[in-house]
């Protein structure tokens, strides 16, 4: 079976400094699968190899067994592969439902419209109110974004990010920043809108890491030293010692 996707001997360097040195990875189409690391270990470098915000020094990124190389991030989004970022990134002056239905206009057909013809779209405000109603967001339909909490306006970029139909989906620390109860309620969120697609997720929170993932790839040094389930990894020498400690047999 083809991978959804797939990393082969993936590299980065600026100069002399190799930020990822030959990533070999493959994750099943519908797998819940985290990157983590310590800081600086290269895991958004590694994101940003993914979706062609960079590119790299030697190796191929392939999404459904198609080769990446020499794509535009656009065109990589538009097969399919979607991504959010560490800092929260909607249209603050927007509403909730006005940025939903830009993030729908390219998967929808419409391309490049005008707000009056939009209007006059059912079919492009029924999908932007039923993903809406999914991040929970339906009474801040007409809030605009930059009002929003913290953890809603994370709940919204994920909206964002499965609104143009991907199947492949990246989240870039999404908890980051957030308390326990407003971390529950993103893990919560991210595993509905995530059913049935495939998600890749760097986060350094292990409690949403060991309750997420189906698999756990450790990045150290721009190399992946260990890949597994959740159980193998923290039963992992190797890992405890190069990133998680002792904090990892304990669980936290």
């Amino acid at each position: 079976m083809t991978a959804a996707l797939q990393l082969s001997d993936l590299h980065k360097s600026y100069g002399k400094a190799q930020i990822i040195r030959g990533v070999d990875l493959a994750i099943k189409a519908g797998e819940r699968h985290a990157i983590i690391g310590p800081n600086g270990a290269g895991k958004s470098t590694l994101f940003n190899l993914i979706t062609r915000r960079m590119a790299p020094s030697a190796g191929h990124v392939a999404l459904h067994g198609k080769d990446l190389n020499g794509l535009a991030p656009y065109e990589v989004t538009r097969m399919g592969l979607s991504r959010s970022f560490q800092i929260s990134n909607v249209f603050h002056r927007l509403s909730v439902f006005e940025n939903v239905r830009c993030a729908l206009l390219w998967s929808m057909g419409y391309r490049y419209s005008f707000w009056n013809l939009m209007d006059r779209a059912p079919a492009l405000t029924e999908a932007a109110d039923a993903i809406i109603a999914q991040i929970n967001l339906t009474k801040r339909r007409e809030m605009a974004a930059g009002f929003l909490s913290y953890a809603e306006q994370r709940a919204l970029e994920i909206g964002l990010t499965i609104a143009g139909g991907a199947n492949v989906i990246l989240l870039d620390e999404p908890t980051a920043g957030m308390s326990n109860t407003e971390t529950d309620y993103i893990v919560e969120l991210i595993r509905k809108v995530t059913e049935g697609k495939t998600l890749i997720v760097v986060e350094h929170d292990m409690r949403v890491v060991f309750n997420l993932a189906d698999r756990i790839s450790v990045l150290v040094y721009g190399q992946i030293v260990a890949t597994g389930t959740p159980e193998e990894v923290r039963a992992n020498p190797k890992v405890q010692e190069a990133y998680l400690g002792t904090a990892m047999a304990g669980g936290h």
